[in-house]
């Protein structure tokens, strides 16, 4: 699905028809069913046209929920740093998805790989976005700029990163993240005063 396509219209419905096009595809695969898109839509209740909106081919699909398998949700992942400093949850949410992005370094390779070479664009789950987002709910930023800082801190966490500090800088595991608290650490005490990190 193109950036485009999410950008436009009903943004949280395009997000929740992606979530349940993903909850029916992981129903399947617990059942251990061999699926194709044409049963994704048929248990989700979403038109054929709608998945292939979503995901061009049952591969990406199917890379895309092994991955989600594995991933804890953005609430359950804040819950965790509840009682802890904007600065603790926002560093413990990076360590949280860059081990997720070395547990699952194969997985998510395989993915961008088959999403890259795939005829349509697809945007994936933004699962680092709404997480952010939770963590920064509470401070006082304007929604743009909150935005900003959250597309921003993002960029540090993931696979993205993972692959760009292996495969171009020739860092190890822990050189990666290493590095990477440190880049939002600094980005941290550059945006907020200290009172609030």
């Amino acid at each position: 699905m193109s950036d485009k396509y999410f950008k436009t219209g009903r943004v949280k419905q395009k997000f929740e028809t992606r979530g349940k096009i993903l909850k029916s595809a992981k129903e399947l695969v617990k059942q251990g069913t061999k699926f194709n898109l044409e049963d994704v839509a048929s248990k989700s209740g979403i038109s054929r046209a709608t998945i292939y909106r979503y995901y061009s081919n049952v591969e990406i699909l199917s890379y895309e929920v092994g991955i989600d398998l594995r991933t804890k949700s953005p609430e359950d992942i804040i819950e965790e740093y509840n009682d802890s400093s904007l600065k603790d949850m926002i560093l413990g949410i990076q360590n949280y998805y860059n081990d997720h992005a070395l547990k699952n370094e194969n997985a998510f390779r395989k993915f961008l790989s088959a999403s890259l070479t795939s005829a349509s664009e697809k945007k994936r789950g933004a699962r680092r976005n709404q997480t952010l987002q939770l963590a920064l709910k509470q401070t006082n930023m304007s929604k743009k700029e909150k935005t900003k800082l959250v597309n921003l801190l993002a960029i540090l966490m993931g696979i993205e990163p993972l692959i760009v500090s292996k495969d171009v800088s020739g860092l190890n595991n822990g050189e990666f993240k290493e590095l990477l608290s440190w880049g939002m650490e600094l980005i941290l005490r550059g945006y907020f005063n200290e009172s609030l990190i």
